[in-house]
């Protein structure tokens, strides 16, 4: 048996809602745990089943959990690590399992990883981790589809990565934190998520700066210390409320948002005509009714620019803007997974190359469609708060490895969600 989402058209969106835990910071800190060999506690800690699949791979490798649901408050015993070998099936549900492969390296000198596979997405190829476990003075062995790294001594070196991939600069940032001497990572990822892990690394006893620019000095220390630390309000969640609001043309308060990660978001609703308030305890998303939502053109890119993974809800509210916009992916090579299923609803979308030419619509209509992904799966619930009649949604186990009761949160405002059992 598997679940779906029955959607009934909600009207607009109206009330306040708290941005939980981030999905994508809490992964590498669950992973960084590792370094310290002791307790650590870590707070804010969203409900998700990537979070769930992270913990129950560390377990298998020796790390005792304790999982508070309730508070969000997750701790974790790392002193009785006693593999060094991740398993396949686990490593195979989460591409971010592979990052344990730093701090394993970095603790004890060796590390045995299967390679993550495909991703319904587009490739996202390890190579630049690889590289840069090599400059660190990793023997690195890739054959037979699992990866083995294994040092006697890191080293610190002098790292450029070809492009600032976020894993690899989680990863290699981990492995150097107990390297000797310094390592600085140039070209590097500056999303809000590298900052977190190194704020987390840097309270467990690291020296690291420049987190958050695109050149990282990491001066390698003997051992870490057990730390509390509490992860960062997930700005991915809170843009797909953002567009949840604008799109039902409701009005939706939302606390525990840094706007500053938002930003690229909040310029994009503010050109299609959505009021995007920043307020002390908060950002309010309101549509003004005397303004028609217009379409506005899109491109991802790299942190600071508009997120690939807030693409695909950006384009369900494109779906019903007046105007064509054009929306191109630059990340990665096959994220236009719900423009079939956004067609079946009634949206008039073309693909040509990396780009797609939406043309605006006055009425979406409810039917039977499937999320292929995470964020896919969000842009089709999202489409059908506004729909006419019911919407059918399946594969909703996509949206539970990055959302928190998606479901629950959206009711809260007014929307109108079941979650029901069905036969594969």
């Amino acid at each position: 048996m598997a679940e779906k989402f029955i959607i009934e058209p909600s009207g607009p969106l109206s009330g306040s809602l708290e941005i939980g835990g981030a999905k994508n910071a809490v992964l590498p800190v669950l992973a960084a745990t590792m370094l310290t060999g002791d307790v650590c506690a870590l707070q804010n800690v969203p409900t998700l089943s990537d979070v769930e699949s992270m913990s129950g791979l560390m377990e298998t490798l020796g790390a005792k959990t304790k999982w508070d649901k309730q508070s969000g408050i997750l701790e974790i015993c790392t002193s009785d690590i006693h593999s060094h070998e991740a398993a396949y099936e686990l490593v195979a549900k989460l591409r971010a399992s592979f990052l344990v492969m730093g701090p394993l390296l970095a603790r004890f000198g060796r590390a045995k990883v299967p390679l993550p596979g495909g991703c319904a997405i587009g490739s996202r190829p390890v190579d630049l981790h690889l590289k840069g476990f090599a400059a660190l003075g990793a023997e690195v062995d890739n054959s037979h589809g699992c990866v083995t790294v294994s040092a006697k001594k890191l080293k610190g070196a002098k790292i450029y990565l070809d492009f600032p991939s976020v894993g690899a600069t989680e990863n290699i940032m981990m492995a150097a934190s107990l390297a000797e001497g310094q390592t600085i990572l140039e070209n590097c990822a500056v999303e809000p998520e590298i900052v977190d892990l190194a704020n987390f690394l840097n309270a467990a006893g690291g020296k690291i700066r420049g987190a958050g620019t695109d050149t990282i000095k990491i001066d390698g220390v003997r051992a870490m210390k057990a730390t509390q630390h509490s992860i960062i309000p997930d700005r991915i969640e809170a843009g797909t409320f953002m567009i949840a609001a604008a799109l039902t043309r409701g009005d939706v308060m939302l606390t525990n948002i840094m706007a500053d990660h938002v930003k690229p978001v909040t310029a994009k609703l503010k050109e299609a005509h959505i009021i995007v308030d920043e307020l002390e305890t908060g950002i309010r998303v309101r549509h003004d009714s005397a303004n028609e939502i217009i379409a506005a053109d899109l491109k991802t890119l790299p942190y600071p620019g508009f997120p690939t993974d807030m693409q695909a809800q950006f384009m369900a509210l494109m779906a019903t803007a007046s105007g064509t916009s054009i929306i191109t992916e630059t990340v990665f090579e096959n994220r236009f997974m719900q423009v079939g299923e956004l067609k079946r609803m009634g949206a008039e979308i073309k693909i040509e190359s990396r780009s797609a030419i939406v043309e605006g619509v006055d009425i979406l209509t409810g039917t039977q469609v499937a999320a292929s992904d995470l964020r896919a799966g969000a842009a089709l619930v999202l489409a059908a708060l506004r729909a006419e009649g019911s919407t059918e949604i399946t594969g909703i186990h996509h949206i539970d490895r990055g959302y928190d009761r998606l479901d629950e949160q959206l009711n809260k405002l007014g929307a109108k969600i079941k979650r029901e059992q069905h036969e594969v």
